[in-house]
């Protein structure tokens, strides 16, 4: 019973380990290639879904949230544009893919203790969806972001 305590201090940061990579390994979706713009089927489709599922809070042209730098009043952000005026391209496809499939959290994909209203897609919208939704957003970015981000996307870890 005395070694009861110390073994269970020390395997439990392994399994607190396990239970993230688990839920993160779960969360995300392969990213082999990066997701181009460039199928005007794909961008069709995905404006559909972005309409349908995104432009309620980042705007029907991509424009975001008014003063989305601004904190409101809950001490949130508003939702930014997905146009170039944002900072969306700055983000890998992965990073993207995980933000729509699990929502914005503090201490996963969001410095720890930041809140946001960004909801988890990932029980609504399936892998092929959110690239096409990734495809359309990405569609209204100029060529040089649009080579920046897909550098970001290859290029990562």
């Amino acid at each position: 019973m005395r070694y009861f305590v110390p073994v269970l201090v020390a395997l439990l940061p392994m399994a607190i380990g396990y239970g993230v990579w688990h839920f993160m390994s779960d969360s995300r979706i392969a990213t082999d290639a990066w997701i181009s713009p460039d199928d005007g089927q794909a961008r069709l489709e995905g404006k559909r879904l972005y309409d349908a599922y995104c432009a309620s809070c980042h705007g029907v042209h991509l424009q975001g949230e008014p003063k989305w730098r601004d904190r409101m009043a809950n001490g949130r952000l508003p939702a930014p544009p997905h146009d170039v005026s944002g900072h969306t391209w700055h983000h890998s496809d992965a990073q993207l893919i995980e933000m729509i499939k699990i929502g914005f959290m503090g201490g996963v994909n969001a410095p720890r203790g930041y809140q946001s209203d960004m909801p988890a897609f990932g029980s609504i919208l399936s892998d092929e969806q959110i690239r096409l939704i990734l495809a359309y957003i990405k569609s209204s970015w100029p060529e040089q972001a649009l080579a920046a981000q897909k550098e970001i996307s290859l290029n990562r870890e």
